[in-house]
């Protein structure tokens, strides 16, 4: 049986991976300033979070909802102390796609609207609703296209009123870093209004951070450096340092009902283990201020480099955007000086995701080769 080829693969097989560093067949060490798409925050084979998830597996990888799980509550508890959302509801899936569904149709729940308020360059993730509201057309089939979404450009406040006045909006969905789409942000003003806005109108405010979440912007959450409450945070990645797990925070003000969302895999004894041990090294280790340390380190660094057009991001989620497409320069890092780097829908945009344990002397390795080359 061949594989379904939807990925275009770069010649390299990874075998094993330590903290920052991944190691291919050949024992070749490869520096990691990706993280999978930005899913290790905690540095690959964590010594804690191997003997977590291998101490939950001797004792029960999994059974359904149907049945009490102590994991997680603690993991819930863990988590409304680190991201200081302790009023809020905890529902956990599978993903980041599977997040942003559930939260998409419990807006839609709650609301009894269907329509959504989505933003240019946005990327949510691949399912019926989650890919409906990401700018992307080549990757929205029709059967996805039935879903009312209107897109607006990020910081175009008047535009969503103007959507929202007719009042058949549920949800307006926005990652506060764009990252797929680039790296964007908006200003607090902008994030405040969305808040003030979908309140008077009745809708609900969705922020995604599933690629932002879980200590990347140096604050648990990017939404809280705007000093917002908003109804659903989406949240994956970086939740599990690999193993899948997904989740989304409700507001208290939205009450639950038996049925209304539902899973099978989601929350199960593995996930919730590897959840608990990242958070555990998140606050053990300091990593949310080591990420903000290291982000100062690399935008000081990265002024000097030549072709630079702009820096953008903030904390471990950077972007460092040149006047060239940086395709082939992605290519030399990789199999050149052997790092890996990320793309964008933005061509000329270098993507930088490393695990939150990253150091100065590994991006020291990185400018050195990026320099070299420029």
């Amino acid at each position: 049986m061949s594989l379904f080829e939807v990925y275009p693969l770069f010649d390299i097989t990874p075998v094993k991976a330590k903290d920052v560093f991944v190691y291919d067949e050949k024992g070749t060490k490869f520096l990691d300033l990706y993280g999978g798409h930005a899913v290790i925050s905690i540095g690959h084979s964590h010594p804690h979070y191997v003997k977590s998830l291998t101490s939950q597996l001797q004792q029960i990888g999994f059974y359904s909802n149907s049945i009490q799980n102590p994991l997680q509550v603690k993991l819930a508890n863990k988590l409304a102390g680190l991201s200081k959302c302790e009023d809020y509801q905890l529902f956990l899936c599978n993903s980041g796609a599977e997040a942003n569904e559930n939260a998409l149709k419990l807006a839609s729940f709650q609301t009894g609207r269907k329509k959504v308020i989505a933003f240019k360059n946005s990327f949510h993730g691949r399912t019926s609703a989650a890919v409906a509201v990401t700018d992307n057309p080549k990757i929205v089939a029709p059967i996805n296209a039935q879903q009312e979404v209107e897109y607006i450009e990020l910081g175009d406040l008047i535009s969503v009123e103007k959507a929202l006045q007719k009042n058949d909006v549920c949800a307006v969905i926005v990652e506060c870093i764009q990252g797929v789409g680039g790296l964007d942000e908006s200003t607090t003003g902008f994030y405040q209004g969305l808040e003030i806005l979908t309140k008077k109108y009745g809708a609900l405010l969705i922020i995604d951070e599933v690629q932002s979440g879980f200590g990347r912007t140096g604050d648990f959450f990017a939404f809280q450096k705007h000093g917002i409450e908003p109804d659903i945070i989406s949240m994956a990645k970086g939740m599990g340092n690999g193993f899948p797990i997904g989740g989304i925070l409700i507001h208290p003000s939205i009450k639950a009902s038996y049925g209304l969302l539902g899973t099978t895999f989601g929350g199960n004894h593995l996930a919730c283990a590897a959840s608990l041990s990242v958070l555990e090294v998140i606050e053990n280790e300091s990593l949310m201020s080591n990420a903000a340390k290291m982000a100062t380190y690399f935008i000081e660094k990265a002024k000097s480099i030549p072709k630079l057009k702009t820096i953008k991001g903030r904390g471990l989620m950077l972007g460092l955007e040149f006047d060239f497409p940086v395709s082939e320069l992605r290519k030399t890092l990789i199999y050149k000086h052997h790092i890996f780097t990320g793309s964008a829908s933005n061509s000329n945009l270098l993507r930088i995701l490393p695990p939150l344990t990253i150091q100065k002397q590994h991006l020291d390795i990185f400018f050195e080769a990026l320099y070299s080359e420029l």
